[in-house]
């Protein structure tokens, strides 16, 4: 496979696991090229890049993959230098809260959501209240790690902000088609000022997918769940 810019993504326009990689690419200023895939198929790109897995995002740079998102950012940190911007705190103990906050992000919060979008209707209302106490709790990881700057990496986005900032559209997209408020701002009031400064950045306001577009796919797969209780791994595809 042959890129122009010697860096490619493979991803799909949903995944806030892709727009994390989009994003710190955006933010060290490399250019990239872009292969979509589909929740239908997997192309023979992804399954020669990532035979492991099988999943996006997949990030490939001179002939070589790297894969899973947080892995692929970090890797982008440590690569591209020129431009001066750090996504990772360079202090040790701040790059581990940093990276406590995003596994966080995805061993605790995107569980919940992808719950959330399968569960029957008599189920939604304890799952929605277990995502309100995350979201809770990274309000007050925010005040704290902000120190009352604009991001959790402070003045500028960091690598906690890209965790949890490419997720915001997935929240939107699931209350939206579970008929629920999932954010609520009396309760978090920070994280909701500090979503649309993230959301509005030049870095990141042309990656995150379009809701109702969002809200489509989560459809499909919901549907999928329903039709094919037998499979249970997200997004409840037959196997390839």
């Amino acid at each position: 496979m042959v890129s122009k810019s010697g860096v490619t993504v493979v991803g799909a326009f949903f995944s806030p696991f892709v727009n994390r990689v989009q994003i710190a690419l955006n933010l060290k200023s490399v250019e990239f090229d872009y292969i979509e895939e589909t929740l239908s198929s997997k192309s023979d790109v992804l399954l020669r890049c990532n035979p492991i897995c099988k999943t996006v995002p997949v990030l490939i740079h001179d002939d070589k993959s790297i894969c899973e998102s947080l892995v692929i950012v970090q890797y982008i940190d440590q690569v591209w230098t020129e431009n001066g911007y750090c996504i990772l705190p360079s202090d040790p103990y701040d790059r581990a809260v940093a990276r406590f906050w995003a596994a966080f992000v995805d061993d605790k919060m995107v569980p919940m959501l992808k719950e959330l979008i399968v569960a029957p209707e008599e189920g939604k209302a304890a799952i929605k209240e277990r995502i309100g106490e995350g979201l809770v709790l990274l309000e007050e990881a925010f005040t704290k790690i902000s120190e009352g700057k604009a991001y959790f990496g402070g003045n500028n986005i960091g690598y906690l902000d890209i965790a949890l900032g490419s997720c915001l559209e997935f929240i939107k997209a699931t209350g939206k088609l579970c008929g629920l408020e999932l954010v609520e701002p009396a309760k978090t009031p920070n994280l909701v000022g500090w979503a649309a400064r993230f959301t509005s950045n030049e870095a990141v306001k042309n990656v995150l997918p379009e809701i109702d577009r969002f809200v489509e796919v989560l459809k499909r797969i919901q549907a999928r769940a329903k039709a094919f209780p037998d499979r249970k791994s997200w997004p409840y595809l037959p196997p390839q």
